[in-house]
């Protein structure tokens, strides 16, 4: 049953050695993800599932320990998802997408000591059905499931943002805030996929899986961030 959820923006740019000069700008978000991720420790589950948007080929689940790390943005920081397993991962694991792998860097520098930790990559396409499903079976894996939402909003908050302007994505930005500051499962679940695709909102799924995981946990949120710092819509809520 799900006992926690934390809901953290994924853009590699939290993480400072990536962000270099403009770390600051993303300090408050920062600091409210440690907020949300202090909420998960202190709901003491039996297991943490972080969920978090990938690219084709990059779906499914992640062992704990696994790799990742930001060499992509020139940066040769590397982060593990939670502690490396006894005998460790053969080399060819593959490696975290990089939602999962700025999950990671948020749990190494918040000191998690909890519950064993897994990871699950969702593909972008994935139907709201099959979201919603997977958050069920998630759910279900442990008596106290806590889930890591890894996701962004809108990416066309601006003319400047990588989606460009789009008069329909502050509305939905702000819905999209609502929905995860109240806990409301119904709204996430309602969620337009074809909309959320246009306005390059990354973080849809992960939503819908966990509206999926909250069905019936009757668990309250709290929205503790909300900004659109480069155009693209950023939250942090955190639910118990």
């Amino acid at each position: 049953m799900l006992v926690a959820a934390a809901v953290c923006p994924a853009p590699p740019l939290l993480v400072p050695s990536v962000a270099a000069g403009a770390a600051g700008e993303l300090a408050d978000a920062r600091t409210a993800c440690s907020d949300a991720l202090a909420v998960l420790a202190a709901s003491r589950p039996d297991r943490l599932v972080v969920v978090g948007p990938a690219g084709p080929g990059a779906g499914g689940p992640y062992p704990q320990g696994a790799r990742g790390g930001f060499h992509a943005f020139g940066v040769p920081d590397d982060v593990r998802l939670g502690e490396a397993p006894e005998g460790d991962l053969p080399d060819g694991a593959r490696p975290l997408p990089a939602s999962l792998s700025v999950a990671a860097w948020l749990l190494g520098h918040t000191a998690w000591s909890g519950a064993p930790v897994e990871g699950l990559g969702v593909e972008e396409p994935l139907e709201a059905a099959r979201c919603l499903e997977t958050g069920r079976e998630l759910a279900a894996r442990a008596e106290r499931v806590a889930l890591l939402v890894m996701g962004d909003g809108s990416a066309c908050r601006t003319l400047k943002a990588p989606g460009y302007l789009d008069e329909r994505a502050a509305a939905f930005d702000e819905a999209a805030a609502r929905a995860l500051g109240a806990a409301d499962v119904t709204a996430l679940a309602a969620i337009d996929t074809g909309l959320a695709a246009e306005l390059k909102a990354a973080g849809r799924a992960s939503w819908q899986v966990l509206a999926g995981a909250a069905e019936g946990a009757g668990l309250e949120g709290r929205l503790l961030y909300e900004d659109a710092p480069y155009g693209v819509g950023y939250f942090v809520a955190a639910w118990s």
